[in-house]
């Protein structure tokens, strides 16, 4: 396994390509393509990870990766329990604005939209608020072919020039794109490892054998690669998963959140929880399983699902 330079199906589509997914899971290795990609998430969640940043990701939400960001859309376990059925569903809308639209974009009429896609070089994802205003828009763009889909699509950046200011930025301000080939075949394996196993007691032995180096070496190696200790990055991973689990109301009490993603100690998990996400647990739960934007996101996920 290595950062896969994943080649765009290019076909007959022309400059701006859409691929639909209704899969049993996400392609959920380490990649990048030369193209920047947008994503409507319509069914389906996971962990997201873009150069050295990680998040969760759910239904409804839609991200902007850069050209040539390593990234991956890594599903829950349980997709992989049942290949049968189709689990997940995303819209990707491919473009390579350095090259293919390059001459569009040069257009004096184009300013702010090569602003906002410079702006994108590490990744963005839309806030809740417009998700509404424009899932719809990239479902319809996925059924135009041509010049239509080409028109449609510029449109759509226009208007996210336009009315979107507060985007989320997915960078920790360290962006390194190019990996070699060995070292992306250990990032992937890293990354892999603890996606799956973080609800387990992953030692730094334990992880360094994995990435085949020495406990020291792997300490360094994995600081130099992303800015952050190894345990940062893990702790950013479980959190993630506790606090899917938190608005899921998939949990008997806080304890058991913390035991399930890994935490022999509550406290710590409190501590820690406090962190990443600067708020306790409690007061999460509170704000984000009670709110109304949950309702308001299962309307929205129908009707894409319908137009779909």
């Amino acid at each position: 396994m290595k950062v896969i330079q994943f080649t765009v199906p290019v076909a007959d589509e022309g400059s701006v390509v859409v691929q639909e997914d209704i899969l049993p899971y996400f392609y959920h290795y380490l990649h990048r393509h030369k193209e920047a990609q947008i994503t409507l998430i319509i069914r389906g969640e996971g962990t997201l990870i873009t150069g050295n940043y990680t998040q969760p990701f759910k239904a409804g939400e839609v991200y902007v990766i850069g050209a040539n960001q390593p990234h991956m859309f890594k599903g829950d376990a349980k997709y992989f329990e049942n290949l049968k059925e189709k689990n997940i569903h995303a819209i990707h809308i491919f473009f390579d604005h350095e090259h293919a639209l390059q001459g569009l974009l040069r257009l004096p009429e184009m300013e702010g939209i090569r602003k906002f896609l410079q702006h994108s070089r590490n990744s963005l994802q839309l806030p809740a608020m417009y998700e509404e205003r424009f899932g719809p828009d990239i479902v319809r763009i996925s059924k135009l072919t041509g010049a239509e889909r080409l028109l449609a699509f510029v449109q759509l950046l226009l208007q996210m020039t336009k009315q979107v200011k507060e985007w989320k930025s997915l960078s920790t301000g360290f962006s390194r794109h190019a990996y070699s080939e060995s070292e992306g075949l250990r990032m992937n394996d890293i990354y892999q490892y603890t996606l799956e196993h973080y609800a387990e007691n992953i030692t730094l032995g334990k992880i360094a054998n994995v990435a085949h180096l020495t406990t020291y070496a792997f300490c360094k190696y994995f600081k130099k690669h992303t800015r952050k200790t190894y345990l940062e990055f893990l702790n950013e991973i479980r959190i993630n998963a506790a606090c899917k689990k938190i608005i899921g109301g998939e949990y008997d009490s806080i304890a058991s959140v913390a035991y399930a993603t890994g935490y022999n100690n509550p406290i710590t998990f409190n501590r820690v929880f406090r962190k990443v996400t600067g708020m306790s647990p409690s007061s999460y739960a509170r704000q984000y399983r009670f709110g109304a934007e949950s309702a308001h996101r299962d309307g929205l996920l129908l009707s894409l699902e319908e137009e779909s």
